[in-house]
């Protein structure tokens, strides 16, 4: 079925722009533009030629989305060879691609001029309103200024195809138009819960969407009225939702990542269902029996003590020189993500190269059986979830200067009272974070960040670890800095251990080549991720488009440094 979905699908995207004659009949066994368009079935068919594009959650085969070491070029992985920073101009390609937007604004038009009812018509256009809005954030958190298109163009609308780059501003003010539309016109239930999309499903992206595109401008310091006006957006979006009281935190934050159904989960706003012999992936083979990229000393170390405390502030932190101490007395998320004992190459096969591994996504259950391995693995995938929101609003309360008790209470402060984490509420107290009425500022704090939005996006990185946010976290509040293995050490850094605890151990170096000490995965200098340059926030336009505009006699700017 799924297949053949994809199929009208395609189908759809070579119909005709012309209409025929209205005295000729049109062929029974032909899909036309005229015979396409005229029921929710087939324009439902064509909605769902975008789902792998944008809610790919664990991809499928061999993959696993952006989940796990999705965007590993961060400071939350310690990979013995770390992802490296773009260098190179690409030849073509690199992203570069206005397909999507193209098929958007088609399934816009065509919408539009069905003879669907109009309360369909609405819906559908707000859907591929939503979609457009979608490609064209993708497109300008890798390029910045872009061209922007509300209409599908013909070859021979030159002007148009060889425009010059449309400002950021102008196309995110597009963009928010377009999920405005949406919030206020696709339907609030439509196809499956949780699998299609619907009015819930705009407002969770909306919410992700401009809490990314406000603080981008207001840290590259681009217009800081737009950042207003995005992160407002931002709080809106996250605000319906959680006044809606239609989500709630799911009773087991791990079961979010590696259950073989989340239909039924209150906290799955979307999300992706797969099934055994049809639709799978790796990812739960991956944190099962093969070799990791390793969850770095920083992050470890970024866990909170269960006493609500940083580590350099806890009293009850053990320390670092054993796995028992590494863990004892820390916020639950961490052992529902990272393994409680050391998995070491020369030890177990799935060695970790930190010696930390992860399994937030492992199904035990299925860990032995044949779907529990290769790419043969039927968990379904979080697409956008409630938890998400819930620090998505936090965050653009606190950018918004408008944070309060009452704010944190109903963000942050649910995500610590979740079943199986509970930890004490964080509280605001004289513009510092503060537990159980006692202030404190953590030791470790990036000092030219307040002390309470630092809080903010250390409960966002764990509640968010390892599902591919991060990278543009960093990206969009102007700190690639943090990825620079020799300046931050730590990210470069994995477990505290003894040699001669391990007989066996093998490709394993410790700082300084002592006997004991923290591993260092990335040991060869030439390895090293170095943050040299500020280009590297935008990616490069590729030399092909450029030299298309210029034998157009066009123009196509490219981006700053390259």
């Amino acid at each position: 079925m799924k297949a053949r979905i994809l199929s009208i699908a395609l189908l759809a995207l070579s119909l005709g722009a012309c209409k025929k004659d209205f005295l000729v009949r049109n062929p029974q066994d032909v899909v036309t533009d005229d015979t396409y368009w005229t029921n929710e079935t087939n324009v439902r068919s064509f909605a769902y030629g975008f789902y792998a594009d944008y809610f790919d959650g664990y991809g499928s085969g061999y993959t696993w989305g952006k989940y796990f070491t999705g965007q590993s070029l961060n400071d939350d992985f310690a990979p013995s060879t770390p992802a490296q920073f773009i260098r190179n101009v690409p030849t073509s390609g690199g992203g570069w691609s206005f397909s999507n937007v193209r098929k958007a604004n088609l399934f816009i038009n065509r919408v539009s001029n069905s003879p669907l009812a109009a309360e369909a018509i609405n819906h559908w256009t707000g859907v591929g309103r939503f979609l457009r809005a979608l490609e064209y954030h993708n497109l300008v958190n890798r390029f910045g200024d872009v061209p922007f298109y509300n209409r599908e163009l013909t070859e021979n609308d030159l002007d148009e195809l060889y425009k010059p780059r449309d400002s950021r501003a102008l196309v995110v003010d597009s963009m928010l138009a377009d999920f405005q539309y949406a919030a206020a016109n696709v339907r609030v239930t439509d196809g499956t819960k949780g699998l299609t999309i619907n009015r819930d499903v705009v407002l969770a992206f909306m919410s992700r969407v401009f809490l990314f595109q406000g603080t981008w401008m207001k840290y590259h310091n681009i217009d800081q009225a737009k950042a207003t006006a995005y992160l407002q957006a931002a709080k809106w979006a996250a605000n319906e939702l959680i006044s809606s009281g239609r989500y709630s935190l799911s009773n087991n934050y791990r079961g979010n990542f590696n259950s073989l159904n989340l239909a039924g989960n209150t906290e799955m706003i979307m999300y992706r269902s797969y099934e055994a012999g049809i639709l799978t992936h790796a990812l739960n083979s991956y944190n099962n029996k093969e070799p990791q990229s390793g969850v770095s000393r920083n992050a470890v170390e970024s866990y909170l003590c269960n006493d609500g405390l940083p580590i350099g502030v806890s009293p009850l932190y053990q320390g670092d020189k054993t796995a028992q101490a590494v863990f004892s007395n820390r916020d639950p998320r961490m052992a529902q993500t990272i393994v409680q004992e050391y998995r070491l190459n020369g030890i177990v096969g799935n060695f970790s190269t930190s010696g930390f591994a992860t399994h937030k996504f492992l199904n035990e259950a299925i860990k032995d059986a044949p779907e529990g391995n290769s790419n043969l693995n039927p968990t379904d995938a979080p697409i956008i979830r409630y938890g998400e929101v819930l620090i998505n609003y936090a965050e653009a309360v606190a950018e918004l200067g408008e944070l309060t008790q009452a704010e944190l209470d109903r963000s942050v402060n649910v995500l610590r009272n979740r079943a199986g984490v509970k930890l004490p509420a964080l509280q605001t107290l004289g513009g510092l974070p503060a537990v159980n009425g006692v202030a404190y500022d953590d030791p470790k704090r990036d000092q030219t960040v307040d002390p309470l939005l630092w809080e903010i996006r250390r409960e966002r990185r764990i509640e968010l670890m390892s599902e591919g946010f991060r990278l543009d976290d960093l990206r969009r509040w102007k700190k690639l800095g943090y990825t620079d293995t020799e300046a931050n050490a730590s990210i470069n850094r994995g477990a505290w251990i003894k040699r001669s605890d391990y007989p066996g151990l093998k490709d394993v170096v410790i700082e300084n080549n002592a006997a004991e000490g923290y591993i260092v995965p990335a040991w060869k200098p030439e390895t090293q991720r170095l943050f040299v340059d500020p280009k590297v926030y935008l990616d490069p336009l590729p030399i092909d488009q450029i030299k298309l505009y210029q034998d157009a006699g066009k123009q196509l700017a490219q981006n700053p440094g390259w």
